[in-house]
This record gives structure tokens, sequence and C-alpha cells, in this order.
């Protein structure tokens, strides 16, 4: 198996939407940082490897076909390089809106993770780390989450080959996702997902 689709937008962009939508068009299983809090064990040592300049993406990997979300997001650079040929999208919303969305889940959650039992500790410590390497360090207010959020989305435009690259907002709907990957347009609405409530219960495992 070998990734052939890879979402480049950051958190709070629709990612569990868009995970959701690529595994019912058949374009999964889909990597999600779900996956890594459902599966710290292996995940965790895999991802502060690849932080560390020594990934084994076939190990981060196996088993799935499609990839959104951190970690993945904060990899686009190398990930174009080990799947030249892979199809990858880029969520985003406006600046504003996600600076609030993301100030008020994840960043609180690492910023708070001394506080956090010790089992996630580990899982935490390479979240930031992720975050961190995709522009994002601790300690930004609203402003600099706002300029470091068009900077990725930027650079990621500025990396991804036009042709390989889909821009999308996930209220958009099925039709430019599906016309992307060259899914055919399902009959039932598009999934929606992962409001504020939803990602506070999905950390503590209620979902």
């Amino acid at each position: 198996m070998t990734l052939t689709v890879i979402g480049t937008g950051v958190g709070r962009t629709g990612t569990y939407s868009l995970k959701l939508a690529i595994n019912q068009l058949g374009a999964g299983p889909c990597h999600h940082m779900e996956e890594v809090l459902h599966n710290m064990p292996d995940q965790v040592p895999l991802w502060s490897a690849a932080l560390a300049g020594q990934p084994d993406w076939q190990a981060i990997y196996n088993g799935y076909l499609s990839a959104v979300d951190w970690p993945t997001a904060g990899f686009f650079r190398e990930l174009l390089n080990t799947y030249p040929t892979a199809k990858f999208i880029l969520t985003h919303r406006s600046s504003e809106s996600w600076a609030d969305s993301f100030g008020s889940t994840i960043f609180k959650l690492i910023s708070e993770r001394d506080q956090a039992p010790p089992e996630m500790k580990e899982w935490l410590e390479m979240a930031a780390a992720v975050i961190a390497k995709s522009g994002f360090p601790e300690g930004l207010d609203r402003d600099g989450l706002i300029q470091a959020f068009n900077a990725h989305n930027e650079a990621v435009k500025n990396t991804i080959p036009a042709e390989q690259l889909l821009v999308y907002q996930v209220k958009e709907g099925w039709d430019p996702l599906c016309k992307f990957l060259g899914k055919p347009v399902p009959s039932g609405p598009f999934p929606r997902s992962n409001d504020r409530a939803e990602f506070w219960d999905r950390v503590a495992g209620k979902t």
C-alpha cells in the first residue's frame, strides 16, 4: 500500500470531516491524528523519529491509503518527495475563525500538557513539536496565529505542483473533492464533524 491522497491542511480546518469523506469515497483508510491517539505505543515513537529526521513512512502509514491532519500536515515537503505522484488537499477556512478555533482547542491542549495524565504526555510532546515545526510555536498570540496560518497555506501552494493540489474548504461539499479524486458524487450529505465540543470528547476518549 502507498499513500495516494495527502492532506496538507492543519488541524481545525475540517480535517476530520475530510477524513470521513475520503473513507466514504473509498480512498481510505485515512490516517488522522485520531489514529495516533488510538495507537500511541506504535505511532508516537514513529512520529518522534520523523521529527528527529529519521522517518519510516512505510511503518507510519502501514495499512493506510490516505492521510490528513497533523502530524501529516507538518511533513508535506518530505511527503511530496516520498510520494511524488500523490494528490494533495489543502483544507482551509478564514484565518480569523481558524485562530479562534485552534486557540481554544489544540493550542490550549498542548499549552496545558503538564497537567495531562502521564499516559498522554509523550503524545502531547510529539504533537507540540509537530505543530511548532509547522510554524506554530507555543506563545503565539491571535495575530501571530493568523500570520502563521496564512504562511503555512502559502508554503503549501508554493511547494506542491498546482496540478496535484486541491485548495478546498469542506463547506464546498462533495463536488470539488470528487472531481479532484475522480470519484462519483455520493447521494448522501457531506460529513460534518468535530466541532469544539466533539474535539474535547475525542481527546478524552468519549467518541
